[in-house]
């Protein structure tokens, strides 16, 4: 008798140290990236070992190379509470 046959197709997962070659973001924006729903999911093997899907990692990966990332401003630091930045005519005054 022949097993029946199944359309199973296995998929590489990868583990922390391996995402980490891969995508050099701390593990703490991967995981708020993940809630946000901007990265692919984690899902466990064990209750001891976290993997991701290769395929997925890889799409994402392509998908940021294929669109750029709107950059954040840098902060206006004449607005900050604590250490001001002077204005260039309050230095000298001061000096």
């Amino acid at each position: 008798m022949k097993p029946a046959s199944t359309n199973l197709t296995l998929r590489r997962t990868i583990r922390r140290h391996e995402l980490r070659g891969m995508v050099p973001l701390a593990d703490s924006t991967i995981y708020e990236m993940e809630q946000r729903g901007e990265f692919p999911r984690r899902f466990a093997l064990s209750p001891r070992c976290i993997v991701w899907d290769l395929a997925e990692v890889q799409a994402w990966l392509e998908s940021r190379r294929a669109s750029p990332v709107i950059r954040a401003k840098h902060p206006d630091v004449r607005q900050r509470k604590t250490r001001p930045v002077k204005a260039p005519d309050q230095a000298r005054a001061a000096s």
